[in-house]
């Protein structure tokens, strides 16, 4: 395939200062560009003219979105920062809060990031990066369980194989398991790690953390190219002393020039906004410089823009604005305490009744929204049917597990829930 020029001039920049991340790069990757020298260019030139037909939207006489009222009175933002388009980049102004954010929340992260890029929130930043990095029939390591979205994204979409490796042994990460996807053949090793996990709301603790990290460092010393794809969407959500606080990304952003750390993380979550739809795609790898990222932003912006055109611009805008609020930080402390009440409450639960023991025992858990019952010698798709059909109950199945949403629960229900679940079983 011939390469567009500009998409050259970007592959040049970026093996310029990184081999490595020039390897790690799809066919699609390699071939993607942002439009700098086409309309958006022309567009850019005609900006602040008196007379500027250039816009691809519609306009009132006094250069103000023409929008209707019955939608503009429900908003309280300026209408340009909800009706006009936003860059394919996303907001600066929101991407450069973001950044900030990433660095107050990973205080241990000192290495140079780049800009983050905005996605249309989690899968969609996902699939920016399936597309940039992985080529048909190529292998993504990630732990099991695992989100089936990810089929849908890496599979479906990409035609990607998925590695897999269980995420637990005797109860902690299984890092032996990781070892060896890294020791398989093939020197281009793609990994996606989801901390807190979903389904099972786990997240390493300090000293597994460190061995994470050394075990993706001895590989790349060994001269794997990895990329680790740090799956971020309930970044924060830790409910537990001696448990990793921070992003995996702070301790895989600059330990060696093999290992091209990516951050993908949204205010879906963190920041309750689920429908708002706004993520965002952050590059980090020792030695990275601002031209290295420049050009991944470029290239991940053309493949946003060639893909959606941009994420939403009024949830873009109030997100930012809800940063500015003085009351933020105090609000987002009052809903982490709602999901840890309930966390601490099915611990509780499942302290003081053993005889669950008969039918499940919980995964081990300590973050995010969610919990797994492993079931014994029954099929979590037939309790799931009884649950459904006779205790007005439901939950999620995956073959011996159901997943819990605590998140979802109302406290008040939690004893509840965890009785029918017991007695589903029992009457099996």
């Amino acid at each position: 395939m011939q390469l567009n020029a500009q998409a050259e001039e970007l592959n040049e920049t970026i093996s310029k200062n990184s081999k490595t991340v020039a390897d790690l790069l799809s066919k699609k990757g390699k071939a993607i560009f942002f439009p700098k020298k086409g309309i958006l260019a022309q567009a850019a030139d005609a900006r602040g003219k008196k007379i500027n037909a250039s816009i691809g939207m519609a306009l009132e006489d006094d250069g103000s979105p023409l929008a209707l009222n019955t939608i503009s009175k429900l908003v309280q933002l300026d209408k340009k920062d909800a009706f006009n388009y936003a860059p394919s980049y996303g907001k600066k102004e929101l991407r450069e809060a973001w950044k900030k954010l990433i660095f107050e929340k990973n205080p241990s992260l000192k290495a140079e990031t780049s800009l983050p890029v905005v996605a249309n929130a989690l899968t969609h930043a996902l699939s920016i990066n399936a597309y940039l990095f992985l080529d048909e029939g190529e292998e993504l390591i990630v732990p099991e369980p695992f989100w089936e979205n990810y089929k849908l994204i890496f599979i479906n979409g990409f035609g990607a194989k998925i590695a897999g490796f269980p995420l637990f042994k005797d109860k902690g990460f299984n890092l032996e398991g990781l070892k060896e996807k890294f020791n398989s053949e093939g020197e281009k090793k793609v990994v996606l790690l989801n901390f807190p996990n979903n389904p099972t709301g786990y997240t390493p603790i300090e000293k597994e953390v460190k061995e994470i990290v050394s075990v993706v460092k001895e590989a790349a010393e060994n001269g794997k190219k990895i990329i680790v794809l740090v799956d971020d969407a309930y970044f924060g959500l830790v409910y537990k002393g001696g448990i990793f606080k921070e992003s995996l990304f702070s301790k895989l952003a600059d330990i060696h020039e093999n290992v091209l750390a990516v951050k993908v993380d949204g205010a879906t979550k963190e920041d309750y906004v689920w429908g708002f739809r706004v993520g965002f795609i952050t590059f980090a790898i020792k030695g990275g410089n601002a031209e290295l990222y420049n050009a991944l932003a470029d290239k991940t912006s053309g493949a946003v823009r060639g893909n959606i055109s941009n994420a939403p611009h009024i949830s873009q805008s109030l997100i930012l604005k809800s940063f500015n609020d003085p009351d933020y930080q105090a609000q987002k402390a009052e809903k982490f305490g709602t999901l840890k009440k309930r966390y601490d409450k099915v611990k509780e639960i499942l302290e003081k009744h053993p005889e669950y023991n008969d039918f499940f025992e919980p995964l081990p858990f300590n973050s995010g929204y969610f919990m797994c019952l492993e079931l014994k010698d029954l099929e979590a798709e037939e309790v799931r049917q009884t649950l459904l059909k006779e205790y007005n109950t439901g939950l999620i199945a995956m073959g011996k597990l159901l997943r819990i949403a605590f998140s979802s629960t109302p406290f008040p229900l939690l004893d509840e829930l965890f009785d029918n679940v017991y007695k589903a079983c029992k009457g099996k």
